[in-house]
């Protein structure tokens, strides 16, 4: 049966400007189209049995540890109310982990805090809100980037495996030069091909100028990924933060490793039921497609914006300082069944596997934070006891 999306593509493309699309507006219509976009579709699966899983898949422990340090920073900002604004969360699976243990172990605190989540997928809000529907404690509202005013929110943005899901231009190598992947359709095959050509925009060389990576000596067949999205979000947002921080988790690397010459075919990913392949073009409107980020350029754009760095460390390194180590300790003080407590200490682990969910980037970055507050280590970035 033939993908509705294909379809969709066509009409696209009978009006596009040569009869073709940057891999990224392709990969923009095959995430979020209103109706048959993978996010949109409400064919998401998140878990053991979907398409991917997610450090909040593995139970709750990940959002009540990012819950200690949401905590620490809503002390030090000492501001009232702390506002939370989560950016695409998912089935809502980490407001509610963080939320119900805030209301378990900090309720005063959480009569201080608002938490606002941010979702483009009809689909995905209509599940966060059924999941926090009897949540009464704090005020939890869904809104668009729209209605949150210029330097209104005092408090934290926060992602989690969001950016990775952003539409990303796709460039190659041609004899030194520079060249952008673009998708068109071939009648003959009814199948979507690519085609190199020149670049789209100028902001694709800009990138790479500003990372000061030359492509002239890369190996013809060269392929990687920009996401130019990433940057224009960094700046809305920023105008949004008036004072506080930015936690971004997502996978990725620093620039040097992400555009190393060795890493020629990019960090495109296609997920469809838990399977890993490198064919975007199948499986449209059904399955998720990613790219690592850049943390190089999403730190230094941040810093040209007037965002201060505070860190960036790795997701095992971060849970460790606050206080998964003690909740490993835990599990051997508490007698419990040996499957219950093989299953808790799998999760933990998974948590913080350097191979796997711990090798994830986490970047905080500050705005308008005073010398003491920026004095004040968060406590995510200490260094963790070792178990």
């Amino acid at each position: 049966m033939a993908s509705p999306l294909l379809a969709i593509l066509q009409e696209k493309l009978q009006t596009a400007p040569h009869q073709r699309l940057t891999f990224a507006e392709f990969m923009e219509l095959a995430l979020y189209h209103p109706t048959v976009g993978y996010y949109s579709s409400g064919k998401v699966a998140i878990g053991a049995q979907g398409d991917f899983f997610t450090a909040t898949s593995l139970g709750p422990d990940f959002g009540e540890l990012l819950a200690e340090q949401l905590l620490q920073m809503k002390q030090i900002l000492g501001r009232s109310p702390f506002q939370i604004v989560e950016m695409g969360a998912g089935k809502g699976d980490l407001a509610k982990d963080i939320l119900f243990y805030l209301q378990q172990h900090y309720p005063k605190e959480l009569e201080e805090i608002e938490y606002y989540i941010i979702e483009k997928s009809p689909a995905l809000r209509q599940q966060q809100q059924e999941k926090l529907a009897g949540f009464s404690y704090c005020k939890i509202q869904w809104c668009d980037w729209s209605e949150l005013l210029e330097n209104s929110i005092q408090g934290c943005f926060i992602s989690n495996e969001l950016l990775d899901a952003f539409p990303v231009h796709l460039v190659t190598v041609n004899t030194g030069k520079l060249q952008e992947v673009y998708v068109q359709y071939n009648p003959a095959q009814n199948a979507l091909e690519e085609v190199n050509d020149s670049l789209s925009t100028p902001e694709i060389q800009a990138y790479f100028d500003h990372l000061n990576i030359d492509f002239s000596n890369y190996p013809d067949g060269y392929r990687t990924e920009v996401n130019l999205g990433m940057l224009s979000w960094l700046e809305q947002l920023q105008t949004k933060l008036k004072t506080g921080y930015i936690l971004t988790i997502d996978y990725g690397y620093p620039a040097k490793k992400y555009y190393h010459p060795q890493r020629s075919q990019g960090t495109l990913q296609c997920y469809f039921q838990h399977r890993r392949h490198d064919n975007p073009y199948t499986n449209l409107g059904e399955q998720d497609l990613t790219a690592h980020v850049d943390f190089t350029s999403l730190q230094n754009h941040g810093e040209s914006l007037g965002l201060a760095t505070l860190g960036l460390t790795q997701q095992g390194l971060f849970l460790m300082a606050l206080g998964l180590g003690d909740r490993l300790n835990a599990l051997s003080q508490n007698p419990t069944d040996v499957m219950t407590l093989f299953r808790r200490r799998d999760a933990l682990h998974q948590l913080i596997d350097p191979m796997g969910l711990g090798g994830f980037y986490v970047l905080v970055q500050g705005k308008n934070l005073t010398n003491d507050q920026l004095q004040t280590s968060l406590k995510g970035l200490t260094q963790p006891p070792m178990v």
